[in-house]
């Protein structure tokens, strides 16, 4: 398997990067390195993510690099982060 992300999801983990980085770039190197040790997880374990509690019934589920959620969608023979979310917001509806 490989992990790729969709276009919003690319988007959305640059500007969490960048949003940790104004604050603290130390962190912001620790948090990416944490979300790329826990997305590489994925090739090899691609169901090890929890379905995403607000949407059960959709084949989406979600990993958790404090304090963001990232969304994905295993689509054979890739895993592909769809949404990158602060865990204080809400989620929308996952689309690819």
């Amino acid at each position: 398997m490989k992990v790729r992300f969709t276009p919003t999801g690319r988007t959305q983990f640059l500007a969490a990067v960048a949003c940790i980085r104004r604050d603290n770039p130390q962190a912001a190197a620790m948090f990416r390195q944490r979300a790329e040790d826990t997305l590489r997880r994925l090739e090899r374990f691609p169901a090890s993510g929890r379905i995403v509690p607000e949407f059960p019934d959709l084949p989406y589920r979600e990993v958790i690099v404090r304090p963001y959620r990232f969304f994905y969608r295993v689509r054979d023979p890739i895993v592909w982060v769809v949404a990158v979310r602060h865990a204080a917001r809400l989620p929308e509806n996952p689309r690819d």
